[in-house]
């Protein structure tokens, strides 16, 4: 199960996700369910539209299963899916 302590050590994909800061203000206050995850994007889908969304200028809260929330900033994540256990600093 996902939660605060491992979270950055699981897949993405599957989790609702709010941005709730980025560099581009259009961005901001989106919501959606994470499809797809590649090294420098989410591709988030929200009213059946996908939109893909950079990870380095953007600030994200990621819904938990437990239906905590956590905030990560994107530039800390910006590896790939299968790299990210190794590449994480705590």
């Amino acid at each position: 199960m996902r939660n605060k302590n491992n979270l950055l050590f699981h897949t993405f994909i599957g989790l609702e996700v709010e941005i709730i800061n980025s560099s581009d203000f259009a961005l901001i206050g989106l919501k959606g369910k994470i499809v797809d995850e590649t090294k420098n994007l989410f591709v988030i889908e929200n009213s059946n539209k996908e939109k893909k969304i950079p990870k380095i200028p953007s600030t994200f809260r990621f819904l938990l299963d437990d239906g905590s929330f956590v905030d990560i900033e994107g530039k800390k994540i910006a590896f790939r899916p299968s790299e990210r256990p190794k590449k994480i600093k705590l």
